[in-house]
């Protein structure tokens, strides 16, 4: 019996949930009863109230949103992704999580991201995994171990990156099929992606996606090589006709800011189906590393702006996993609510911090947990009082310093890394940062700004 089925018994949630996908628009209100009935975190709790006015308002851009992915969505996708991701992995996963947290001493994460390969089709400018060997793997028997001990821990989404994950798409498969409680999320570039795997994703439905864009055509195809826009545009199409949930990932830089800050930018995403877009700013880590690539702090500000009125008036869910320090109460990597595992199976903190303590084949998740690079992380979040200035790598890099010397972190990268030397070329973009973001949080939180300059001058 799994995770939800022992909490609510296998026919009452098959009766209820076939009920109200059934017909989305009229029943969307049980969908949020149910969730209501078995939400245990008092954050959960607080979250559906919310949710409850928002779908009682039909004009409200959050309802619209629910009815376009529950409409545009297969049958079997739907039920294996509201029960895997909304039931296991939120409203009985994270309790479980915190309990198991407290007993370790350490934080349980809410996701794990993991590259099965190095190896990747493309050869991007700028990939923050480009300076990784581009030839290690993860075999699929320490794969199905990790999500095993994943799931023991509460953990009931995984995230796959690369390299170019796709390149394992047989394993990815075999995975989704044997752990059919958990949600796949997969980062890829999608040019892998054809007739008979979208058969396989129909038939699992617990595979979602992120597909890698910078913005139209000539830019996209700029970094990313020529005629890739098209097959991307391409995968969307055949990914929507099939009913398979999916979104874009855009990096935003120097030189595609503005243009992925457009209103006619999100309208194709949304026009071409995606319900899902993850924004990240360049960060200069990896593969041609340059400082001068990186989004300036102006191009920062003006993305945070968007997106708060992209949420107002666009029906799809975008994150700015930089600017949304505030919603997620700062950096949420180091194990405090993810971590990665790279091909190679060093355990870092995060995708772009690429230092490690302990190897995923020598050690449990557990055991990983508790590693002195994932203690000297949490210790210090949040690290910034400004949760506009969440990251240790580019907006507090001394915080960086002090954990990698503190935990005597390894380099992951190619050649190694010298963590003395990145600050010192970091710190003058973060002290740039930390006066426009100083500025923006003044605007939009006076008291606490005022509270904080007492607080000092005491």
């Amino acid at each position: 019996m799994n995770l939800a089925q022992t909490y609510l018994g296998e026919k009452f949630l098959q009766t209820t949930l076939n009920y109200i996908l059934n017909n989305p628009e009229r029943n969307l209100p049980a969908l949020v009863s149910l969730a209501e009935k078995v939400a245990r975190d008092p954050n959960h709790k607080r979250n559906i109230e919310s949710i409850k006015r928002i779908m009682n308002d039909e004009n409200n851009v959050w309802r619209k949103y629910a009815l376009r992915l529950l409409k545009q969505t297969h049958p079997n996708v739907k039920r294996k992704v509201l029960v895997n991701f909304f039931l296991n992995a939120s409203l009985l996963g994270v309790p479980k999580q915190n309990e198991i947290a407290k007993r370790l001493g350490t934080a349980v994460p809410f996701t794990i991201l993991v590259d099965p390969t190095e190896r990747c089709n493309l050869n991007c400018t700028g990939c923050w995994a480009g300076d990784y060997q581009r030839r290690e793997e993860l075999d699929y028997e320490t794969l199905d171990r990790l999500f095993t001990e994943a799931e023991e821990l509460g953990i009931y989404l995984i995230v796959l990156s690369g390299g170019e994950p796709l390149i394992r798409k047989d394993d990815i498969l075999a995975l989704a099929d044997k752990h059919r409680d958990q949600v796949l999320h997969i980062f890829t570039n999608a040019t892998l992606i054809d007739d008979d795997f979208v058969e396989d994703l129909q038939r699992v439905g617990n595979i979602t996606f992120a597909i890698s864009i910078e913005g139209f055509e000539s830019t996209t195809d700029e970094r990313r090589g020529k005629g890739v826009f098209k097959k991307v545009i391409n995968a969307m199409e055949m990914l929507k006709e099939a009913g398979i949930i999916y979104g874009f990932s855009a990096t935003y830089t120097r030189k595609n800011t503005e243009e992925l800050g457009t209103d006619e930018f999100v309208d194709l995403m949304i026009e071409k189906g995606n319900v899902l877009g993850w924004f990240f700013t360049y960060v200069p880590v990896g593969k041609d590393v340059d400082l001068d690539f990186m989004a300036t702090p102006e191009q920062r500000a003006f993305m945070f702006e968007k997106m708060r009125h992209w949420r107002q008036t666009k029906p799809i869910f975008m994150v700015d996993f930089w600017n949304d320090g505030e919603a997620s109460y700062g950096c949420i990597a180091g194990g405090r609510r993810y971590l990665h595992i790279n091909a190679r199976g060093d355990v870092e903190p995060c995708a772009f911090v690429h230092f490690a303590t302990t190897n995923i084949k020598e050690v449990t998740l557990k055991e990983a947990l508790c590693s002195p690079l994932m203690k000297a992380y949490q210790k210090r979040q949040p690290f910034n009082t400004n949760l506009l200035r969440p990251c240790p790598l580019i907006d507090n890099p001394e915080a960086l310093r002090e954990i990698v010397h503190e935990s005597g972190a390894y380099s992951t990268q190619l050649g190694g890394a010298d963590v003395d030397e990145y600050v010192d070329r970091i710190s003058r973009y973060s002290r740039h940062w930390g006066e426009v973001a100083d500025d923006i949080w003044a605007k939009y939180h006076p008291c606490a700004c005022q509270e904080q300059a007492r607080a000092s001058a005491d």
